[in-house]
């Protein structure tokens, strides 16, 4: 750790880095205001009275400033899902790990720092479940004097897919963090904050996307979703797949595209069909039992501009079924970097850190009846439940505050079984209740892999890492071989993702460099599961240089 001398130094260069104002600077207020979907009407927690919030405009390597304001009722953070942030997790955002909450009445300045970024990324509440109402887009658009790896489109249009509760979402996150349920299922699903006129009242709002023949669109589509993965299509038409988190991706076409919540995946639409009303349509991937999960249809139409009658019905599109997990690893394994002069790859090819990590469904409920005699539920990563501490784990680790986390976070799984087997002893389901963290070396080079488990009947995680994109250089179902499965490892042109499915008994290999220093949070994207504690931390020590150390934090960081 640095000197209190040296800390005193980078504290009074940074604070006035930090508040420079020719950085463009946003005002977010937090706030409650009504809306009325499905019939009824209810305040929900927004971002400036907009939902979805407002979308994010900057070039590759731009700075922002985004001054947020909590007048709401509830304690907040705000988060800018896969955004690097190098060398800055103090405006990272995720609550009781590199920061604590923005409390009712104050205001917190946060600096958004843009590297490598380009395409689209989003904003979102990182407390609680807040995020269902209070998230946006990030549009992020080529260096100026560069351009699109792809023949510019005529238009862009974010698509956020969300989704609606009649009931208080602070209501059903306390129920879920109390007892460890599954919580009660949306009513519906969102494009761009309204349900589509296959819900109830709905019909006058449905969000219509106006096109003209012989142009193309590109769609940046953002899974904001708290709790599914969704099959997305715009009917009669092909849409080609161009980008995702952040990232391009060699262009491929398809009829519809598989998103998990935390993802971005850009397409472009032709509009290239007869004139006519067409549905464009999201509905679940889910591999829960019925009742679990939503399985309804939300959709949106995209309407050709001209004179004709239009069909007396919409076109409506063909989604793979709900439970479909073969169409979801094929999408997923067509991702593949663009990998050119402009947008090389550079996969670690020699890694000095090996981690394997287990995803697993608990239940601690060992020899004892639980609370209203239901089984609580819990979620691990390599059998650790992770404990949330009531001070940040940045502030602990910058300050030296002993005591708030360990530093044992296992490489490994304490015990190997068959990870996918139909059946699985009770006693491996029950985790150790911990806040451990996983300290890496700077520079060190990174495979993880994930393994979906069987255990309480397992379920997929979408995998989230803050700081960091990483390679997925590999993926397959069942147990995960050490010694054949990397041989078919795609180490020219892997995706660089920062959100990954991995499937139920399934797993993903992915590889990173740990050039970011700080502390930075990794969790399933599933909310109930990040509440049960399917989540850990990755501390990134300083290197050498002063390029390669952790900036000091700002002057109105919120107290604990």
């Amino acid at each position: 750790m640095e000197t209190s001398t040296s800390k005193l130094l980078g504290f009074l260069l940074f604070f006035f880095f930090y508040h420079c104002q020719a950085c463009p600077h946003y005002k977010f207020v937090v706030k409650e205001v009504p809306y009325t979907r499905l019939c009824s009407t209810k305040n929900i927690l927004t971002v400036n009275g907009q939902f979805p919030g407002p979308t994010l405009y900057v070039n590759k390597g731009d700075t922002i400033v985004v001054d947020v304001y909590n007048r709401g009722k509830y304690n907040i953070t705000l988060h800018w899902h896969g955004v690097l942030q190098p060398r800055n997790p103090w405006s990272d955002g995720p609550e009781y790990i590199t920061q604590c909450p923005i409390r009712p009445g104050a205001k917190f300045r946060q600096k958004i720092i843009f590297s490598t970024e380009e395409g689209t990324l989003w904003w979102h509440a990182h407390s609680a479940w807040l995020r269902a109402t209070v998230h946006g887009a990030v549009v992020i658009y080529p260096k100026i004097g560069t351009s699109y790896p792809f023949p510019k489109p005529d238009v862009e249009i974010p698509i956020i897919l969300g989704e609606w509760w009649k009931e208080d979402i602070m209501k059903i996150y306390q129920d879920v963090e109390r007892y460890g349920g599954l919580g009660l299922t949306s009513e519906a699903y969102l494009i761009n904050g309204q349900p589509g006129d296959l819900y109830s009242c709905s019909k006058p709002e449905t969000f219509k996307l106006k096109v003209n023949k012989g142009l193309t669109y590109l769609l940046r589509i953002v899974n904001s979703i708290m709790l599914d993965s969704l099959f997305f299509s715009v009917a009669n038409h092909t849409i080609t797949v161009v980008g995702s988190d952040g990232n391009y991706l060699k262009p491929f076409k398809r009829t519809f595209i598989y998103i998990c919540p935390g993802q971005t995946i850009d397409v472009l639409l032709e509009a290239n069909q007869s004139p006519n009303h067409y549905y464009m349509g999201a509905s679940v991937f889910s591999i829960a039992v019925a009742g679990a999960y939503n399985n309804s249809t939300t959709t949106a139409i995209v309407e050709y501009n001209g004179n004709y009658t239009p069909s007396s019905l919409s076109v409506f599109p063909h989604l793979p079924s709900h439970n479909d997990t073969e169409a979801t690893l094929n999408f997923t394994a067509s991702l593949r970097s663009l990998a050119d002069k402009e947008h090389p790859v550079d996969v670690p090819m020699k890694i000095n850190t090996h981690l394997f990590y287990t995803l697993s469904m608990n239940t601690p409920c060992k020899n004892q009846s639980c609370p209203d005699g239901a089984w609580r539920l819990l979620a691990s990563v390599n059998n650790i439940s992770f404990i949330n501490p009531s001070i940040d784990i940045l502030q602990a680790y910058y300050c030296c505050i002993y005591g708030v986390f360990g530093t044992n976070f296992p490489d490994f799984p304490q015990l190997y079984f068959d990870f996918t087997a139909d059946y699985l002893p009770m006693e491996w389901e029950y985790p150790q209740l911990r806040t451990e963290v996983r300290m890496l070396d700077y520079n060190s080079t990174v495979e993880l892999v994930f393994q979906g488990t069987n255990l309480l009947n397992g379920s997929d995680h979408p995998m989230h890492l803050h700081g960091y994109n990483f390679y997925v250089v590999g993926l397959g179902m069942g147990n995960f071989d050490k010694d054949k499965d990397p041989l078919m490892y795609n180490l020219v042109d892997p995706p660089l993702q920062n959100t990954i499915h991995v499937p139920k008994i399934g797993w993903m290999a992915v590889r990173f460099k740990a050039n970011n220093p700080g502390v930075w949070y990794m969790h399933c994207h599933f909310d109930r599961h990040m509440v049960w504690g399917m989540d850990t931390v990755f501390v990134v020590k300083d290197g050498e240089s002063p390029e390669a150390k952790m900036l000091p934090p700002p002057a109105d960081m919120p107290p604990c």
